[in-house]
């Protein structure tokens, strides 16, 4: 299935936030989302809780690095990182 909305990070009314934010969806990517496909997409939980316990055991095992080539962290560890996944 391919995104319902467009993957912007930049400007106003952006879905995403950049990886230097800590990557994830903004709250008008959330709701736009949500409008497009009739889910209930909520914010992170990054303070606890059954839904961080799922996301940290899903997105840590997901394939991929947690570095690019230059050294920078990728999206999938912004992500880990802003739901405080990990030590």
């Amino acid at each position: 299935m391919a995104n319902p909305i467009s993957k912007t990070t930049k400007g106003k009314g952006r879905h995403y936030l950049s990886t230097k934010e800590g990557a994830g969806m903004t709250e008008a990517g959330r709701k736009a989302y949500n409008k497009a496909t009739g889910s209930h997409l909520k914010a992170p939980q990054p303070e606890g809780g059954s839904r961080k316990k799922s996301f940290c055991a899903r997105m840590s095992g997901m394939p991929g690095p947690m570095k690019d080539e230059n050294g920078k962290p990728t999206r999938k560890a912004a992500a880990l990182k802003r739901w405080k996944c990990g030590s």
